[in-house]
């Protein structure tokens, strides 16, 4: 049901004008039509108006200076903005102040009619089901959660971190093991100390032990100069070896060595050197597997496996995500300056997909949802597009998320009898973006 309250057009195109009066009278709007931004100013600062479309481009003014003085009678009325000549800096110019749409002429009515409604659907808070969400006291660092996953990880955490114990931090990629690692350090004895991170998987085997070990000059070929190691560099400090499990079985023996000895012996050196670092160690390799398959040594494995953290999946605590979102949303918000929010059925559609990306997919998926939502609010439309792309941007999870989305929507047009308005409706998508959809799957 249209709202009552009259809606303002501004268009000097008499045609234009006519044309988009009668289309929505017959919609079962009241229209109240100017042809200048003069007459528009006069009726703004007579009256309220929840919706003003209007042209960009019009007589001296624009639309740009309409949309300014309708936010300044009325921060809550929604602005829709029209033109055949948009550039960049014209759309950004209305992004920036606070346009609720913006329409490339020609348009369909139908696409005016879709902008008209949802934002209606905003203003009457037709989504008190898909209301706005906001989280207050957040944590500082993304450490988040409070399922049972994670507070079991927190008690290993507070007890383990003031101690000096070898560390072993196993997981799926993106599930936050450097996090981990850099807490175990800040709350350690250590904190004043450096924390250096490697990537073992990123190193040649061939000069892992320079990186680590540090090299004197002459020593291999490319050595022009004396070299510090790593476990030197972070002397009374913190060492993480992300994917150690990628390192071969001749540097296997000498890190042995160095967690029993605690002395290092650079490339080309005669005599060992004792430091005082602390090792936690990562990877997403299931080591003792590669015991077992003899490619992974057992007496390294132990040493490494003093105490271990297993990290879970994003998908096996889901209660989480919300957490999460909001965390991310408010950092990039920040970052941004930009002020997007989430809604109730944004959070919905986050909450079922099966992330094999894990927390740092999510990280990402939020930053892109932050920048290019319409409107700033971040609803399941606006969720399952992000995820559409993303998805064929990284093969890998490609099938996964197509395969999520078309199971949901089966799903709920089964629970509506293949009723299309309902079932985009509890979707919280347009008609339009459902039989898209369907069509882009194949669904009859």
């Amino acid at each position: 049901m249209p709202i009552s309250a009259p809606l303002l057009l501004v268009e000097d195109d008499n045609s234009v004008r006519s044309t988009l009066t009668t289309f929505l009278d017959l919609e079962g709007y009241t229209v109240e039509a100017v042809s200048s931004t003069r007459a528009a100013m006069e009726k703004l600062a007579a009256s309220s108006y929840p919706i003003v479309i209007s042209d960009i481009y019009l007589d001296e003014r624009t639309g740009l200076d309409v949309l300014k003085a309708a936010k300044e009678a009325h921060s809550d009325c929604r602005v829709i903005l029209m033109s055949a000549r948009g550039s960049m800096e014209t759309v950004m110019a209305a992004t920036r102040g606070g346009a609720f749409e913006y329409l490339a002429k020609p348009f369909e009515l139908d696409d005016l009619l879709s902008a008209i409604q949802k934002a209606e659907a905003e203003i009457e808070g037709a989504g008190n089901s898909d209301r706005e969400t906001d989280i207050d006291d957040l944590p500082e660092t993304e450490m988040i959660g409070s399922s049972t996953r994670m507070i079991e990880i927190y008690k290993t955490l507070s007890q383990v971190a003031p101690t000096d114990a070898t560390v072993l931090i196993t997981g799926e990629t993106g599930t936050g093991k450097e996090l981990v690692a850099r807490m175990i350090h800040s709350n350690s004895k250590r904190l004043i100390g450096p924390f250096v991170p490697v990537d073992c998987g990123s190193i040649a085997p061939s000069l892992l032990e320079a990186e680590l070990f540090g090299a004197l000059k002459g020593s291999y070929t490319g050595a022009d100069r004396d070299r510090t190691g790593v476990f030197e560099t972070a002397n009374r400090g913190t060492v993480f070896l992300d994917e150690i499990g990628e390192i071969d079985g001749a540097f296997q023996l000498k890190l042995l060595r160095f967690l029993q000895e605690r002395e290092i012996r650079p490339v080309g050196a005669n005599r060992a050197k004792p430091v005082d670092v602390r090792i936690v160690a990562a990877t997403n390799k299931d080591l003792q597997k590669l015991v077992e398959e003899g490619k992974f040594r057992e007496d390294l494995w132990f040493r490494l496996n003093v105490v271990r953290i297993p990290l879970p999946a994003l998908r096996d605590r889901r209660t989480d995500i919300p957490l999460l979102s909001h965390f991310f949303l408010r950092k990039y918000n920040e970052r941004y300056e930009l002020s997007a929010v989430i809604t109730t059925s944004g959070l919905k559609l986050l909450e079922e997909q099966p992330w094999p990306g894990n927390v740092r997919q999510l990280q990402h998926l939020i930053e892109r949802l932050v920048i290019l939502s319409p409107h700033g609010r971040i609803d399941a439309e606006a969720v399952a597009d992000a995820l559409v792309e993303s998805s064929s941007e990284d093969p890998t999870t490609s099938e996964s998320l197509r395969d999520t989305e078309r199971e949901q929507i089966l799903k709920v047009l089964e629970a509506t009898s293949n009723n299309k308005s309902r079932a985009a409706k509890i979707l919280g998508i347009e008609r339009k973006t459902l039989y898209r959809k369907l069509e882009r799957m194949g669904i009859a």
